[in-house]
């Protein structure tokens, strides 16, 4: 293990936490698309209700049988349209899902890449310190060699 494999975590990370970014900017795409869908339902059954209410009675009341077709067709193309707009928010519900699910595959990869990239820098760190700590016990053997023996000190 070397730097050179640190080198190619870092830019294997670096490229993972774009992707991250990226799924999250996607997520909040489509966070806004399902509460764009969602609130345009509500608003059309809003209306379907409303145009009963404010219609309904008076038809009833006093209207020409064309005119109740025509309330009655209307009312029946914004049951269509409600309908069409709930197929429409559900499916950008469904694409909320899978981009919160792409999201957390993202970060997930994002935090072990970084966990493994702790791990070298703590495995080159530890070969760091036992080269140092093999290279004092060299020496210290060797001075404590040279201490003890005559010949040495005469050459040294």
């Amino acid at each position: 293990m070397n730097a050179n494999n640190l080198q190619v975590l870092s830019i294997l990370l670096e490229r993972a936490e774009s992707e991250r970014d990226e799924g999250r900017k996607q997520m909040q795409e489509a966070q806004a698309r399902a509460a764009q869908a969602r609130a345009q339902h509500g608003d059309l059954a809003q209306y379907r209700n409303d145009y009963q209410q404010r219609w309904g009675q008076q038809f009833a009341d006093r209207g020409t049988m064309d005119i109740v077709v025509c309330y009655q067709t209307f009312g029946g193309r914004l049951d269509q349209a409600i309908t069409s707009q709930t197929q429409v928010a559900d499916y950008a519900d469904q694409r909320l899902e899978h981009a919160r699910a792409r999201l957390q595959e993202l970060e997930m990869r994002v935090a072990s890449i970084s966990k493994l990239m702790e791990r070298r820098r703590l495995e080159i760190m530890r070969a760091g310190q036992r080269q140092e700590q093999k290279a004092t016990d060299e020496q210290a053997a060797r001075a404590s060699l040279s201490a003890f023996n005559p010949l040495m000190r005469l050459s040294a």
